[in-house]
C-alpha cells in the first residue's frame, strides 16, 4: 500500500485515522469527502500541509469524480469511512442514508474493481447485530453472529457490507470488513452521547438521557479503532470480518455520571427524556478473532481514554462550540473553496 484513498475523512473516525496513518505510517493519504454536516476540515488543520496528504471535496456516489481521484493520485487502496452515521437522523429520515450508505458503497466497489485495485476495507459497526439481552453478559456479538439490524442507519450499513461480501465472492476482490464499537476521543460530533453530555455539562445545561439510561454501550478509544484498521489493512485476510472492540461495557447513566463527577458538576443536571424507537438494548463485541489472529490489542484503559477526551474537549472550547453552532462550515470556504480539487 502507497496511496490510499480515504472516504469520509474529515469525519469523526475518519480524521482520526487520516492523522494516525500520516504519524505511524509512510503511505499517502487522498481524504475525499463530501462535508456534509458531520464533515469538518478544522478536524486536520495540522496536517493540511503535509506532502503526504491531499483533500478532494466529493460524493462517493459522483462515479466520475472517484474514478478520476483514484487514477490521478495512483491510488492502490480505499478505505471507506464515508457514512451518514447517526441513528436519530435515519429515524427522522432514511433517504440519505439508503443512497450514501448503500449507493455510495457500490459505486465506490465498482471503481475498485474497474481499476484492479489492492485493497478494499469497509468500515462498519456493531450495529448491525442488533441487540443483546442485559441479563446474559456471556453473550458478544462474533463476526458470526446473524445480522439483526433495527434502525434504517443499521439496516443501511449491514446492507453495504453483504454488497461488499457479494463483491469478494462473485467478482473474488480482495476486500476486507471491520465492525467497531462505539467510538469516543476528540473531535466527535456533538451529537454523540460523550461529547454532547461533555458540552451540555461545560456549558451548566440539562443533560438529555433517553430512557431510563440502562442502554450498555461497548466503548473503544478512538485511536484503537484507528490501529486496528491499519492492523486489518496490513495482515487481515480477504473476505473476512473483524470485530473491534474495547471490551468496556458501560450503562448510558453511569457514563454520564462519571463525566458530570469527572468535571465536578451536579447530577442534578441529568434530565431523562422519552426513549427513541427501536432503542437497542446492548451491544458488546467479541474482539477475539483480531486479537489471536492479527495481534491487535486495545491500548488504552477506559480511564485513560475518557480523561484524555475530557482534556482535549475543555481545552478546545472553540472547537466544539464552533460545531454547535454550524460556524465550523465557513473553514472550507475559507481554505479551500477557492482552490481547485
Amino acid at each position: 500500500m502507497k496511496n490510499i484513498l480515504v472516504t469520509g475523512g474529515a469525519g469523526f473516525i475518519g480524521s482520526n485515522f487520516v492523522k494516525y496513518v500520516l504519524k505511524n505510517y509512510d503511505w499517502n493519504i487522498v481524504n475525499y469527502d463530501k462535508l456534509t454536516y458531520a464533515g469538518n476540515l478544522e478536524n486536520l488543520s495540522d496536517v493540511e500541509k503535509n506532502q503526504r496528504y491531499k483533500f478532494v471535496k466529493g460524493d462517493i456516489c459522483d462515479e466520475k469524480k472517484v474514478e478520476f481521484t483514484v487514477s490521478e493520485n495512483d491510488v492502490d487502496t480505499i478505505v471507506n469511512f464515508a457514512a451518514e452515521s447517526h441513528v436519530d437522523r435515519s429515524i427522522l429520515g432514511s433517504r440519505e442514508f439508503v443512497i450514501t450508505n448503500i449507493v455510495g458503497t457500490q459505486v465506490l466497489l465498482d471503481v475498485f474493481k474497474n481499476n484492479n485495485l489492492e485493497k478494499f476495507l469497509q468500515v462498519s459497526t456493531d450495529e448491525v447485530y442488533g441487540s443483546l439481552p442485559e441479563n446474559q453478559k456471556e453473550l458478544k456479538f462474533t463476526e458470526n453472529t446473524p445480522l439483526n439490524t433495527s434502525s434504517p442507519y443499521s439496516a443501511s450499513k449491514a446492507s453495504a457490507d453483504l454488497l461488499c461480501n457479494s463483491y469478494f465472492h462473485t467478482h473474488k476482490l480482495p476486500v476486507l470488513i471491520t465492525r467497531c464499537s462505539n467510538n469516543y476521543g476528540p473531535y466527535q460530533f456533538p451529537e454523540k452521547l460523550i461529547p454532547l453530555m461533555l458540552a451540555k455539562a461545560l456549558n451548566d445545561e440539562n443533560l438529555p438521557v433517553y430512557g431510563d439510561g440502562k442502554n450498555i454501550r461497548d466503548w473503544l478509544f478512538v485511536e484503537d479503532h484507528c490501529s486496528g484498521i491499519c492492523t486489518v489493512l496490513e495482515k487481515g485476510k480477504f473476505g473476512e470480518v473483524y470485530n473491534i472492540g474495547g471490551n468496556n461495557e458501560w450503562f448510558n447513566i453511569d457514563i454520564v455520571k462519571l463525566i458530570l463527577k469527572l468535571l465536578g458538576k451536579p447530577e442534578s443536571l441529568i434530565t431523562f427524556v422519552k426513549d427513541r424507537p427501536g432503542h437497542d438494548r446492548r451491544y458488546a463485541i467479541d474482539s477475539s478473532k483480531i486479537q489471536n489472529e492479527l495481534g491487535w490489542k486495545p491500548a488504552n484503559v477506559f480511564e485513560d481514554g475518557i480523561s484524555k477526551t475530557i482534556k482535549w474537549y475543555r481545552e478546545n472550547e472553540q472547537w466544539w462550540k464552533k460545531v454547535m453552532s454550524g460556524e465550523y462550515m465557513k473553514y472550507y470556504e475559507q481554505n479551500y473553496a477557492h482552490k481547485i480539487v
